[in-house]
C-alpha cells in the first residue's frame, strides 16, 4: 500500500520542476547546434519536429507503464534518460544524429510527464485537496530556471555541451531527491489496465486541453509577430508578450490550489476560461501595444488552472483507468502545441493574425461554457 503524506507531495513537485528543467534546458542550445550542424531553418524546423514526435509516440504508452509498474520506477527512468539525452544534444555530429538524439530526449520528457501527472492525481485524491495547480506550477517555475541558468552559463562563457551536463545534474539531483518519497504502486485496479483508445468524457476533456494547449503553442510562437508588426512595439521589446503571459500563468497557478479550493473547480473553470477569451480580445482590438500586453497578462492568468482542472477531471471520471485516461488527454493536449504554430499560420495567411487570435478567443469560450457540462465536478471542494 502506497503511503501519501507532505513528503509525496514534495516528491511530486520535485518531478513536475524536473520536468520543467529538463525541458526548458533545449531551448538556449538551439542556435548553438543550428550553428554547429550548419542547418537552414527548413531543416531544423524537420529535426525539431523529432522531438514532439518522440513525444507524441511514447504519452499513449506510458498509461500502460504507469499502471503495471508504478509511477515511481517510470519517473525515474525516464528521467533518467532525459539527464542523458540532454548534454548529447550539443554533441550532435550529424543531422541524423541529432534527429535520433531529440526523438530520445522527446520520448523521455513525453514518458515523464504522463507519469507525473499521474503520480499528481493518486496524490491529490489521497490528500482529499486541490493540489493540481501547484503541481504545474512548480513545472513552470522549472521552465524559468532550466532556460534562464542555460542562458546564464552559455553567456558567462560555459561550452553548450559542459552547460547540458551542468542542467542535466541540477535534474538529477532533484529527481534523486524525490525517488525515495515516490509512490512504487499503482492505484488499485489499475496494475491489469491495458492500452485502450479513449472514449466517453476523455475524449471531451481531451478536446479541451488540445484547445489550452494551442493557445500556448500560439502565444508562445506568434506574440512577438503580433505586437510588432500589428502593434508597432520594437521588435527588440517583441518578446514582452509571452513575458508577460508566462509570468502571469505561473503565478496564477502558484496560487491556483487556495483559488480552487475556495470556489470549486467548476467556477474557476468558467471564470478562467472567460478571463483567458476576454484577453484576446483585448489584445485584438486594443490601438496599443501597452493593452495588448494587458491582454496577454489576461491569458495567462485565466488559462493557468485550466489544465490542472481539467487532469483532476480525468482523473475522477469513471469512463476509463485514470492512467490510461491522463496518457489520452496528455497526447491530444500536445497535438494542440505541434500544431498550434501551424494552424495560426494558416489562418493568418488566410485572413490576418487578429483574426486568428480572436478565433482562439472564441475557442476559449467553448472551454469556459464546459464547465456547466459537469466536466470539473470532480474539482469541486469548496472551503468549510
Amino acid at each position: 500500500m502506497n503511503h501519501i503524506g507532505p513528503k509525496q507531495r514534495l516528491a511530486t513537485r520535485l518531478a513536475f520542476l524536473s520536468a520543467g528543467l529538463a525541458m526548458a534546458a533545449w531551448a538556449p542550445l538551439v542556435p548553438y547546434v543550428k550553428a554547429r550542424l550548419g542547418l537552414e531553418e527548413a531543416e531544423l524546423g524537420l529535426l525539431l519536429l523529432c522531438l514532439g514526435v518522440g513525444s507524441l509516440l511514447a504519452m499513449p504508452l506510458t498509461g500502460v507503464l504507469a499502471a503495471r509498474l508504478g509511477c515511481r520506477r517510470v519517473v525515474l527512468a525516464a528521467g533518467g534518460l532525459a539527464c542523458l539525452a540532454l548534454p548529447c544534444l550539443p554533441l550532435a555530429a550529424s543531422a541524423p544524429q541529432l534527429a535520433l538524439t531529440l526523438f530520445i530526449f522527446g520520448a523521455a520528457i513525453g514518458t515523464l510527464d504522463v507519469a507525473m501527472n499521474i503520480h499528481a492525481v493518486m496524490v491529490e485524491k489521497a490528500s482529499g485537496g486541490a493540489l493540481m495547480s501547484g503541481f504545474h506550477g512548480l513545472f513552470s517555475v522549472g521552465g524559468f530556471l532550466g532556460a534562464g541558468g542555460m542562458a546564464l552559463l552559455l553567456w558567462s562563457g560555459l561550452s553548450p555541451a559542459w552547460a547540458s551536463l551542468a542542467a542535466a545534474l541540477v535534474v538529477a539531483l532533484a529527481l534523486a531527491a524525490a525517488g525515495p518519497h515516490l509512490l512504487r504502486e499503482p492505484e488499485p485496479g489499475e496494475r491489469g489496465s491495458l492500452f485502450v483508445l479513449p472514449h466517453g468524457a476523455v475524449i471531451f476533456i481531451g478536446v479541451l486541453c488540445f484547445i489550452v494547449f494551442l493557445v500556448e503553442g500560439a502565444i508562445l510562437d506568434w506574440s512577438a509577430l503580433f505586437l510588432t508588426a500589428s502593434r508597432g512595439l520594437d521588435p527588440r521589446q517583441g518578446g514582452l508578450g509571452y513575458a508577460a503571459f508566462a509570468i502571469a500563468m505561473t503565478s496564477g497557478r502558484l496560487s491556483g490550489d487556495r483559488i480552487v479550493k475556495r470556489f470549486g473547480g467548476k467556477r474557476v473553470l468558467l471564470l478562467g476560461g472567460l478571463c483567458a477569451a476576454a484577453g484576446f480580445f483585448v489584445a485584438v482590438f486594443a490601438p496599443a501595444a501597452s493593452m495588448a500586453l494587458l491582454g496577454f497578462i489576461l491569458i495567462g492568468l485565466g488559462a493557468s488552472n485550466i489544465v490542472p482542472i481539467l487532469f483532476t477531471a480525468a482523473g475522477s471520471q469513471p469512463a476509463m483507468p485514470a492512467s490510461l485516461a491522463i496518457a489520452a488527454i496528455t497526447t491530444i493536449g500536445y497535438a494542440g502545441i505541434l500544431a498550434g504554430p501551424a494552424l495560426i499560420g494558416f489562418v493568418a495567411h488566410a485572413s490576418s493574425l487578429s483574426i486568428a487570435f480572436g478565433g482562439l478567443g472564441c475557442a476559449l469560450l467553448l472551454v469556459a461554457s464546459s464547465a456547466y457540462l459537469g466536466v470539473a465536478g470532480g474539482t469541486a471542494r469548496k472551503s468549510r
